[in-house]
């Protein structure tokens, strides 16, 4: 693994580097979905990888997304998360969660730029979406 991670570097291309949190494939990933700043549903992503399975030759790998009831402390991490922000609230943004070895939750990404946004798996949600664009469109 580090030498691959040192091929990359060598070629002035970015690695992330993550530790493995098993987790992952007991309870998945929460995704926490917010519009202008406010919760708006979240959803479960199961593990991409399967323990022992061959790599996917397709160019990404299925996902098994359910709806989700989010935690308290998943919404109080979503929101220390968007406070953090040095600029007002985006127009949508995805606090992707997974749970420590303690239980806590961590943030594993904070998607703010193309997220996908899950629309199929909360009633409402593409119309509360299509709300805020319509309110940063409207003249002030």
């Amino acid at each position: 693994m580090l030498a691959h991670i040192s091929r990359l570097l060598d070629q002035r291309r970015s690695v992330l580097l993550q530790p493995y949190l098993e987790r992952v494939d007991e309870q998945g990933e929460t995704a926490l979905i917010y519009f202008e700043g406010h919760y708006s549903h979240a959803i479960r992503k199961g593990p991409l990888l399967q323990r022992g399975s061959a790599p996917t030759r397709a160019l990404f790998a299925p996902e098994i997304i359910t709806p989700r009831t989010a935690e308290p402390e998943d919404l109080a991490l979503g929101e220390r998360a968007l406070a953090a922000l040095p600029f007002d609230r985006p127009l949508y943004a995805r606090v992707d969660l997974i749970r420590a070895a303690d239980g806590s939750p961590c943030v594993l990404e904070f998607e703010l730029a193309e997220p996908s946004l899950f629309f199929a798996h909360s009633a409402g949600s593409a119309a509360r979406f299509a709300a805020a664009i319509g309110r940063r469109l409207a003249p002030a």
